[in-house]
């Protein structure tokens, strides 16, 4: 089942075409990531699923209805980047406002507690700090105890330690079957959260996938070193596919052969320190399809 259904979707400011026919489903109960660049149609996308907006073509469907009807509307939770919280609200009446639109709400004790408030319950929200304001507005986004919940940069702001809460308490929401959505430019975040990552640019998808599939889709190694070889000897080494080095002689190979490229460094006796193997990224993966310019001193084999 479908929690979200775009199909054949364009939007257009005059002439600009932020959305191009982009059609996406995202199934119920799952965490999707949403990226791409600025300007690559998210927020339009969004605003659309949130009724904020009507596409100048095809059709939008939350919770197999249009995102404009109140139905529909108290069935979903946003978290967006930017709150206008009232800010001689204590935390927890703003969060008692909220729970009272809605039908079936969360106990406001809840909310507070999966958001990690309760400490500063009491608090103006116009004292609180960066990371506070964020865990607020999380809490307004549960509190309607949604069905599909929008997270838009969630963690901007938040130390690690709200950083790590946050997710625990997403972990649990999506244990329960809530269907989340989210956009960050916290790449690593999405890659160990998301069940699904959708990418776009120019109002289209250009990759759709698990995090696991679309680093397979690009090199899936990078071997890391220091040493005296220069640029040439690095691109000739077998399996290389582009090199970068910087001034003080750190290497970054991308491979899709990584034992080849340290059987070719042990049989030469190259004298190298500091040697680091690791996967592909998603955030490999995403500058790859972004086509995002890379380095100068970034030579492909």
């Amino acid at each position: 089942m479908n929690a979200i259904e775009l199909s054949g979707v364009d939007k257009t400011f005059g002439k600009v075409r932020a959305l191009a026919d982009l059609t996406l489903d995202v199934r119920a109960g799952e965490l999707t990531a949403l990226l791409g660049p600025n300007g690559a149609g998210k927020t339009t996308a969004i605003s659309l699923m949130l009724g904020l907006a009507q596409p100048t073509r095809g059709s939008v469907r939350v919770l197999g209805e249009d995102p404009r009807r109140d139905a529909v509307r108290t069935g979903i939770g946003s978290m967006p980047q930017e709150s206008a919280i009232p800010q001689a609200l204590t935390v927890r009446e703003a969060v008692t406002l909220f729970a009272r639109l809605y039908p079936a709400p969360l106990a406001v004790n809840k909310a507070l507690e999966l958001a990690q408030l309760g400490d500063v319950a009491g608090r103006r929200a116009g004292a609180l700090s960066g990371g506070q304001a964020r865990r607020l507005a999380f809490a307004l986004a549960v509190v309607g105890n949604p069905q599909v919940l929008f997270l838009d940069e969630p963690t901007t702001g938040m130390d690690a330690g709200s950083r790590q809460a946050f997710w625990a308490a997403v972990d649990g929401l999506k244990a329960a079957g809530r269907t989340i959505l989210l956009t960050t430019h916290y790449l690593e975040e999405a890659e160990r959260t998301a069940d699904r990552v959708v990418v776009m640019n120019a109002g289209s998808i250009l990759a759709d996938g698990t995090p696991e599939s679309l680093r397979g889709d690009v090199l899936t190694s990078r071997v890391r070193f220091t040493s005296d070889l220069v640029l040439a000897e690095l691109q000739a080494l077998p399996g290389v596919e582009a090199v970068s080095v910087d001034s003080r002689g750190h290497a970054d190979l991308q491979t899709r052969q990584p034992e080849e490229v340290l059987r070719a460094l042990f049989a030469r006796n190259v004298a190298f320190s500091e040697l680091e193997v690791g996967r592909a990224s998603l955030e490999d993966a995403f500058l790859s399809l972004t086509a995002t310019p890379k380095p100068d001193d970034t030579i492909r084999a």
